[in-house]
């Protein structure tokens, strides 16, 4: 029985009582009578945002009830996108991956680096990148994971499942890793680091070092050591292929309307429902989206979920850009802020989840790994992010701005800037290659005392066109500051970079 048939039997009942929905006599007293708290009553008509709700004596009018389901339908949609995104998130790299042509089993690897023809979150621009699809369908994959790289592999949801390379159990050496089904009850041969993935795909990558500014080391090492196949045919593994995608136009960036929620309903039909959690689950099938069933969603449910989407990807842009949430400021009185809140993968501080940190991240952000999060000095990465001026204005790329990086930037390996377009989170599209700087760039220009400025705007200044890059007049845009190989100068915030000043 609906929502609706229910509420047309309220109807008929009250009238069959001699009553009204809008009757406001008070009830007789009755021998067994008490005092009510007030607080635990509802009154006949309560004004709210929704407008005035009506009720007789708690029981809500067909009005009420028409107007609580379609908002009720509204929030959940809204929390299924803010919670499901980082399952959108992955079902668009995939679908990325086989645009770029790398099927089951190829890697596609950015041989002359990632530049801003990719629409991808916030990459970097300094590392070799080699992404790949694990579908562990068929039954266990083996991953022969390159030495000197750092490679992450998380799964369909985006939860974490292992690190490879520097920051994982083979400490930079290479090895190979095997990855189970989640069924998976076989034998499991020596040699291998193994791990069970919750779902059957799963989504990985590596990012191989420049060597003085050279990519070709690192492809030469990824293409000779990096090596996928089922475990079936370890024995005789058949020849890897290697996709360069560097340059190539494709995206892996999940929709922000109501595609969205048919990215996600992939997900959960390819999916064990033991993958995710059920309240999870239960938002999900409570718009419609349920593992076994069709997604079809009626005339009204499309209305509201492309409100929806509309509402929750503006959710999740204030959360990023407009964060109201002090603790996410690096310095005092300044607008870096920390891309992991609490130094938690999994966004949690004594026992609770900070749920906006979570958003912000997915929103924003590929990959999650505890090398990204946690404190590991000379290991991995850690990084530093900035949408706004010294005034706290976003940037504009009509005007000129200029950022100082003081002497001795704690990375063993090398520190960059990124600028990325504030529309995608993507690399911003100008007429450089690659919107960055870092200090393995060769003609970089440093000062007397080894520091840094980095410009940004329009055009450079005189003088200073290897320390600038390009904005775009009418578009705003946001950067993130990596540290590779951070030391403790920048944990114990000794070292900090200057506020990103306009120039006049």
């Amino acid at each position: 029985m609906t929502y609706l048939h229910c509420t047309k039997c309220v109807v008929v009942l009250l009238l069959a009582c001699g009553l009204s929905l809008t009757t406001t006599a008070q009830a007789p007293k009755m021998k067994m009578t008490t005092a009510i708290p007030p607080e635990i009553k509802t009154p006949d008509k309560v004004d709210t945002r929704l407008g005035t709700l009506e009720f007789f004596d708690g029981a809500p009018s067909a009005a009420t009830v028409q107007k609580m389901y379609d908002n009720l339908d509204f929030e959940r949609g809204v929390e299924a996108f803010l919670t499901a995104m980082p399952g959108a998130s992955v079902f668009a790299l995939r679908q990325g991956f086989r645009e770029a042509g790398c099927g089951e089993g190829a890697i596609c690897i950015m041989e002359n680096l990632m530049d801003s023809k990719s629409l991808f979150l916030t990459p970097n621009t300094e590392t070799v990148y080699a992404l790949f699809w694990l579908d562990l369908k068929n039954g266990p994959i083996v991953v022969e994971s390159p030495a000197n790289t750092l490679g992450i592999v998380d799964d369909f949801w985006f939860h974490y499942v292992t690190d490879m390379g520097n920051a994982g159990p083979d400490k930079g050496k290479g090895g190979k890793y095997l990855f189970l089904p989640p069924e998976y009850k076989g034998t499991i041969p020596a040699g291998y680091f193994v791990f069970k993935s919750k779902t059957y795909g799963n989504v990985a990558f590596w990012r191989g070092f420049l060597v003085n500014g050279d990519p070709k080391p690192a492809v030469e090492n990824i293409k000779k050591n990096a090596h996928i196949y089922p475990l079936a045919e370890a024995v005789h593994p058949p020849a890897q292929k290697f996709v360069n995608t560097s340059g190539k136009e494709f995206n892996t960036i999940h929709a922000n309307d109501i595609h969205f929620y048919e990215e996600v309903n992939q997900l959960v039909q390819e999916e064990p429902n033991e993958a995710m959690d059920p309240d999870t689950l239960g938002l999900l099938a409570a718009i419609g989206i349920e593992r076994g069933k069709p997604f079809a969603p009626d005339d009204r449910m499309k209305k509201i979920l492309t409100d929806s989407a509309a509402v929750g990807n503006a959710t999740a842009r204030c959360i990023l850009f407009a964060n109201r949430d002090k603790d996410f400021y690096l310095y005092p009185n300044s607008y870096w802020e920390v891309a992991f809140l609490g130094g938690s993968h999994e966004f949690v501080t004594n026992g609770v989840r900070n749920l906006d940190a979570r958003t912000r991240m997915f929103y924003y952000a590929t990959g999650i790994t505890p090398a990204m999060a946690a404190k590991m000095v000379g290991v991995g990465s850690q990084y530093a992010i900035n949408f706004r001026d010294s005034q706290g204005n976003y940037f504009d790329g009509g005007k000129s701005y200029k950022l100082h990086i003081p002497p001795n930037p704690p990375a063993k390996n090398f520190w960059s800037i990124v600028v990325y377009d504030t529309q995608t989170r993507s690399e911003l599209q100008t007429d450089q290659q690659f919107p960055s700087l870092s200090s393995q760039k060769s003609d970089i220009q440093k000062n007397s005392d080894g520091s840094v400025d980095v410009y940004f705007g329009p055009m450079p200044p005189a003088g200073k066109e290897s320390n600038w890059v390009q904005s775009v007049p009418g578009k705003t845009w946001n950067i993130i500051l990596r540290l590779y190989g951070p030391l403790e100068p920048w944990f114990d915030k000794t070292w900090r970079p200057g506020d990103i000043e306009l120039q006049k």
